[in-house]
Parts: structure tokens; C-alpha cells; sequence
């Protein structure tokens, strides 16, 4: 009976189970995360990942991935869980303690910021970081990948593999450059230190790169076209925005670099970063010193013997950040370079030393000292609002003791900019103030600017602005700049996407600063530039082509004529020195094209092409005759290219870079008056083409080591990148790099 009985009340007790157990296993099973993944304008983010992680397991218990809507879905436990968000080109997000439970879906909407970095987010093109297939204005990026690829240790080299840009160097390490962008003066293009003006040489004169090296150095943007709207005075031709690096890794990471070759030449560099928390830092120190190639041993009858062409170079950068929230970081960068040059002068312009009428230049020591700093701040003041403040400083030494002088430049000021975001576009407005001295001469700038984007259908967007700006110099104008993004097909395979993409912009360049007696009324210099081109994918993106067709017109060119003023001209200096005045024009039309391919799952080929014609239309000023009407532009080739070959295998990377430059006008302003020979005017007026190859190469090791070489010019070319000044002949540099620690 007893049995009997406990079998009886079983029976209940066995429905109940069934009964309750299927419902405790719903609920376990029943919660879901759901929501949508969109990027700053509120636009979906395909392909992002989501991940559910619970109690700090190694590994997330669900994850999935956002489709073209940018919306995503998993099914969980009820519990507590923290969500991670990543997407290619956008900095990961986490969400914390998202409670997911049975019955109606937890909803998580995240709005995924750009990552600065990355190569393929472009920040310098427009008011808020875009991706690069997004903007309206060609750009091209350097990275940090091709840098250590070609072992490069100056930037100029590096700017030389973007189309578009030429260069003039007095020389080799430590002589003055001029860049060149889409056939524009080589100060027509706006220079900056991570958003900071490095331009500062003299204020209305060009940036001179000849002692940056690529420490520190993570990225690279070259923006073409005119983009004063933005960036005010010298960004006539483009921009160029050098970008530091910035500490990503929890653990930290030290990088040590040592080189040494040809020349006398040694090399040392150090870079220590990584992130504790909200904090993220990066330090980078380096210095470069060598003897220089010797351009012979011609003796001067007053000077004595020429001054070898040295160089000792030291340079420190510093990246800060600290992230208050999500939305709320604040950043200082500093870079300090000095540098200590010797320049030879123009040795091959003379084929006897001692000769009167075209004599050896004597060479001179030129100490430089540039420093730039900046403070900026990136927040937000709800969902739509984005916020950035920055404060500058950039200052700049020269020192010549051969000429017993000693000028100091300095330009301070504030950026600040705000943005209303709303699905499809954004509008930004911002105010801009400087103040330039030079020893005591100084003046004051003042901008208002707007830019609108909006993005009409999938396919295009649109951006427009304008910017009014009042210089002390030369009272208040107004530059526009509109621009627009088409893709014309999305595909995939052989034939992938095409995109269309044209702009149109004014720019103005402020004249250099006068001392008082010598304040012409001048107006500021100005452009009209025009661009448009394509990109076009292959093979499922494992190819692209790009072509840029660009117009560029250049007016109220500052020119100065000496001596006596003509009838009716204002004498605006003493006779001796003569005037300035907005009198000449030019133009330069041409294209840009660039190609990439990967042959192979080791072999990366990119090549570049462009054609530049340039031609002086007006100069009736003109000392020279390289500088009359017709001619072209000095300094800046009708042809270049450039071609490189990556090849990674089994951790070894191989690079190699070939370089051909045509023929340049260019002039040594010198004349001759022996009989049958260069009766009048410059006796040389132009620089002949070349063609240079580089290699370079980093092999690894163990335990973090790698060996690393670069040989430049291995032809051992000779060539000149302006008329008398030789070129480096075959060198090298080999040496080891050490990284320890990184998330690796």
C-alpha cells in the first residue's frame, strides 16, 4: 500500500514537470538583442559585427552581423550582457550591462564614429571625417604601411609618389624644398601637423620640408583642389595634413630603429604608445646626421674651400589623448625639429671654379627650428551635435650665421567649428582667428565658414560651401567651393564599382608681410581650380583605377619690378629696392591617374602618372626670360610617374620604387658674355629628366628584431632637381628595428 501510494502522487508530480520545464527552458532561450548599427549621419553600417559577451568569458556566447540596413538580431539567455561593435573603417564601440529578457526584444541603436586612422577614412577633405569613396575632392593617402615599406626617413620622398606633386631641392639632405601641387606655386598649398599650420617659415612665403622626417609619422592626406574654404590663406592649389600616431594598445609598445651608410650617414628613432584606460599616448624621438656627398674639392679665391653639404637633424612628437566619454576627448600634439644644414651652393654651374663670369656660388650653414603645438576638443551636445575646438601654435627659427641673421615666425590662433547632423547630411559652421608675426611685423585674420552635405539618393552626395575671410593685408573676400559624388554602378567581379566625382573652388593666398615704408597695396593672390574623375574597381576589388582631370587659373600673381616706378605706378618702396604688384597670371591644366593591382596574394603593384601643363600668361615684371609669357612654369615637369612593386612573403617585405621626372624649366639666372656663348639672359633654362631607382627591404627575425635596408638611387643616376644643385649619388642605409611589447 505504501508503494501504491507513492506512485499515486508521482503521477501529478511527473505532469508538473513536464508542464514547467519546457517553460523554464523557453525563458531561457526566448531573449533577443536586436537593433541598428549607423555611422555619424545617421546612415546604415553593413557588415558591422556584434558581439554578446556575459561574466568575462574568452569568447562571446552570440554574435551577428548588420545587414545592408544596418540592422542586426541575435538570440540570447535572459541575463546581462556587454555588446562589442566593430566595422571596418570605424572605431569599435562597447556597450555595458545590456539587459537582455524574456518577451519583447532589447533594442540597442549605436552610432559608430570613423576611425582618424584609417586609410581609408579621409579627414582633411571636408568639415567631418568621411570615408574616402564618400568625399567630393580627390585625395590620396600615404600610410604608415608605405612608409615602412620604402624605409623612407624624409617626407619629401614620400609626397614625391603622389600624383600631382613635383619638387625642387637645393641639393641633397638638408637643401631647401619646394613642393609643387597640380602645377601651383609651391606656396599655394596649405600645409599642416595634425590640423596645426606647419607653414610658417614666413608668413606668406611656402613650407620647406626639408628637415621632416616620417617619425612619428602614422598617415598622410593630400587633398587637391581648392580648399580655402576650410582652410583660409595658401590652400590654393590643396592641403596637406600630416597626422601623428596615436597610441591603440593596451599593452604598450616600444619601437627602436638604428641605421647607418654611406656618407658618414647614422640614424636612430624610437617611438613608445599604447592606452591605459581613457588615456592613449604615443612619444616618438629621432635623429639623423650625415656628412653629405662631397661636391668636390673647388677652392674659392676669397672664401676658401666650399662647405661640404651636411646635416644633423633632431626631431620629438607627442600624441595625448584623454576620452572623458565617448563623445568627449581631448588631444595635444607636439613636434619639435631643429636642424643644423650645409649647403654647397650651385657646383655644377661652373666648369672652372674661379671663373668671374660664372662663378662657383660659395655654400652657406643654415640652422632651422620649427615647433608646432595644438590643443583640441571633440564633443558632443546631444545626438545630433558634433563640436571641435582647437587651439595652435607653430613657431619657427632661421639662423644663417654666414649672414649674421636671425628671423623668428610665429602664427597662433583658434579654429572652431560645430555640426548638426540629421540622416543624409550635415551642416557645419565655423569661426577662424590668427595672429602672424615676423621679428616685429604682424598681422590679424578673421573667418566665418560654412559647408553643407547632403546625400540626395544611395548614389549622390553633394557638398557646398563658403568661407569669408579678413586679412589685415588685404581687407575681406569671399571663396566658395562646391562638389559632388556619383556612383554610377555598384558591382562586383570583374567589373566592379565606378564612381564620379567633380569639384570647384576658389582660393586666396595672403601676400608676405612688409616693413613699414614698403606696405603695397596688394591684393591677395587667387585661383579658380576645377577638378573631375573616376574611380573604377576590378576584379573584386583586388584592382582600381582613378584619373583626375584638373583647370587651374591663377591671377593677381605678386610680382616685384626694381628700380625706377613706370608713369603711374604707386613708389611703394625706395627706388633701390623697387615695388610689388598684383600683375601676373598663369594656368595649368592636366591629369592624375594612379593605378593598383594585386597580381598576386604576395605581389602588390602601384603605379602613378601625371601630366601637367603649365604656361606664364602674363609677367610684365618679368627679370627672366624662363619667366615670360608662354613659358612654362618653373620647376614643374609636363610628365612624371612613378612606379612600385610590394613583394610580402613569409614576413619579408620587398619594395621597390622607380621614379622618372621630365624636364623642367628652370633657370641658374646667371649669364655669360664671352663670345659664342650665352650672350645674354640665364645660360641654363632647364633641368633635364631622369629616371631614379630605390629598393628596400625588412627582413624579420625572432623576438621582435627585423633587419632593415634602403638603397637610393642604385643606378647611381646623375641628376638634379634644380639647375647647379647635384643630387645624392648611390647610397644606403642598413640597420635593425626592434618592437617589443603592442597587442601582437
Amino acid at each position: 500500500m505504501r508503494l501504491r501510494s507513492r506512485s499515486v502522487f508521482s503521477i501529478p508530480f511527473l505532469l508538473l514537470t513536464f508542464l514547467i520545464l519546457p517553460a523554464v527552458s523557453f525563458g531561457q532561450t526566448s531573449a533577443s538583442i536586436r537593433g541598428t548599427i549607423t555611422d555619424p549621419t545617421g546612415g546604415a553600417v553593413a557588415g558591422a559585427s556584434v558581439s554578446a559577451w556575459a561574466n568575462d568569458n574568452a569568447k562571446p556566447i552570440a554574435a551577428a552581423q548588420t545587414g545592408d540596413d544596418g540592422t542586426f538580431s541575435m538570440s540570447v539567455a535572459p541575463g546581462h550582457y556587454r555588446l562589442t561593435i566593430s566595422a571596418a573603417n570605424f572605431a569599435p564601440d562597447t556597450a555595458s550591462d545590456v539587459a537582455a529578457m524574456s518577451g519583447p526584444p532589447t533594442t540597442l541603436d549605436v552610432k559608430l564614429q570613423l576611425a582618424p586612422m584609417s586609410s581609408n577614412v579621409v579627414i582633411s577633405a571636408e568639415a567631418q571625417p568621411r570615408l574616402a569613396s564618400d568625399v567630393v575632392a580627390p585625395v590620396d593617402v600615404i600610410t604608415r604601411q608605405d612608409i615602412d615599406d620604402e624605409q623612407q626617413p624624409w617626407l619629401t620622398p614620400m609626397l614625391a609618389t603622389v600624383p600631382g606633386i613635383s619638387f625642387s631641392q637645393l641639393g641633397a639632405e638638408g637643401g631647401t624644398v619646394s613642393i609643387f601641387l597640380d602645377g601651383g606655386n609651391s606656396n599655394y598649398t596649405k600645409v599642416l601637423v595634425d590640423g596645426v599650420p606647419a607653414d610658417v617659415s614666413l608668413p606668406g612665403i611656402s613650407f620647406d620640408p626639408s628637415a621632416y622626417t616620417t617619425d612619428g609619422i602614422d598617415k598622410i592626406e593630400v587633398v587637391h583642389g581648392a580648399s580655402s574654404v576650410l582652410y583660409g590663406s595658401d590652400a590654393m592649389t590643396g592641403a596637406i595634413d600630416i597626422l601623428t600616431h596615436r597610441g591603440t594598445t593596451a599593452t604598450p609598445e616600444l619601437v627602436l630603429q638604428g641605421d647607418g651608410g654611406t656618407f658618414d650617414t647614422g640614424r636612430g628613432s624610437g617611438q613608445l604608445s599604447g592606452a591605459l584606460g581613457r588615456f592613449d599616448y604615443s612619444v616618438a624621438a629621432g635623429y639623423f646626421s650625415t656628412r653629405g656627398q662631397s661636391p668636390g674639392t673647388y677652392v674659392l679665391e676669397n672664401d676658401g674651400p666650399l662647405t661640404y653639404p651636411f646635416l644633423r637633424d633632431t626631431t620629438l612628437s607627442g600624441n595625448f589623448g584623454w576620452k572623458f566619454s565617448d563623445s568627449n576627448t581631448l588631444r595635444l600634439t607636439l613636434r619639435n625639429n631643429t636642424s643644423d644644414a650645409g649647403d654647397p651652393g650651385q657646383t655644377l654651374l661652373a666648369s672652372n671654379p674661379t671663373d668671374e663670369f660664372n662663378p662657383v656660388e660659395a655654400g652657406v650653414d643654415t640652422g632651422e627650428h620649427e615647433f608646432t603645438s595644438g590643443l583640441s576638443w571633440d564633443f558632443s551636445t546631444g545626438q545630433h551635435w558634433q563640436n571641435h575646438v582647437q587651439g595652435f601654435d607653430s613657431r619657427t627659427q632661421i639662423a644663417i650665421p654666414a649672414f649674421e641673421t636671425l628671423d623668428k615666425f610665429n602664427a597662433a590662433g583658434l579654429d572652431a567649428r560645430t555640426t548638426y547632423l540629421f540622416k543624409g547630411g550635415a551642416i557645419t559652421a565655423g569661426y577662424y582667428f590668427e595672429n602672424e608675426t615676423g621679428g616685429v611685423l604682424g598681422r590679424h585674420d578673421n573667418a566665418g565658414y560654412l559647408e553643407a552635405r547632403y546625400q540626395f539618393t544611395r548614389r549622390l552626395t553633394a557638398v557646398a560651401g563658403g568661407r569669408v575671410e579678413a586679412n589685415d593685408s588685404y581687407g575681406t573676400r569671399f571663396v566658395p567651393r562646391v562638389g559632388a559624388n556619383y556612383t554610377a554602378r555598384y558591382g562586383s567581379g570583374l567589373w566592379g564599382n565606378t564612381r564620379l566625382l567633380a569639384s570647384f573652388g576658389q582660393g586666396i593666398k595672403e601676400p608676405p608681410l612688409f616693413p613699414e615704408g614698403c606696405t603695397p597695396d596688394l591684393k591677395p593672390e587667387q585661383s579658380t581650380t576645377f577638378d573631375a574623375g573616376f574611380d573604377q574597381d576590378f576584379d573584386s576589388g583586388r584592382a582600381r583605377l582613378s584619373a583626375t582631370f584638373f583647370h587651374n587659373d591663377f591671377h593677381n600673381i605678386v610680382s616685384f619690378a626694381s628700380g625706377e616706378m613706370p608713369n603711374g605706378m604707386p613708389q611703394n618702396c625706395s627706388p633701390f629696392f623697387g615695388s610689388y604688384f598684383n600683375t601676373d597670371k598663369a594656368r595649368a591644366y592636366g591629369t592624375d591617374s594612379s593605378f593598383t593591382v594585386r597580381l598576386a596574394r604576395w605581389i602588390d603593384v602601384r603605379g602613378t602618372y601625371s601630366y601637367d601643363d603649365s604656361r606664364v600668361l602674363d609677367s610684365p615684371n618679368a627679370s627672366d626670360p624662363a619667366l615670360v609669357p608662354g613659358n612654362r612654369l618653373l620647376k614643374r615637369p609636363l610628365n612624371s610617374a612613378d612606379l612600385m612593386v610590394n613583394l610580402h612573403h613569409r614576413g619579408i617585405r620587398w619594395n621597390i620604387t622607380g621614379y622618372l621626372v621630365g624636364r623642367r624649366t628652370d633657370s641658374d639666372f646667371l649669364s655669360e658674355t664671352e663670345d659664342g656663348v650665352c650672350q645674354s639672359g640665364p645660360c641654363i633654362k632647364s633641368d633635364p629628366g631622369y629616371v631614379r631607382w630605390d629598393t628596400s627591404a625588412v627582413v624579420p627575425l625572432r623576438y621582435g628584431l627585423s633587419l632593415t635596408a634602403h638603397f637610393q638611387n642604385v643606378f647611381d643616376k646623375h641628376y638634379s632637381d634644380a639647375v647647379g644643385y647635384p643630387a645624392l649619388g648611390y647610397n644606403y642605409l642598413v640597420g635593425i628595428r626592434c618592437v617589443f611589447g603592442g597587442d601582437h
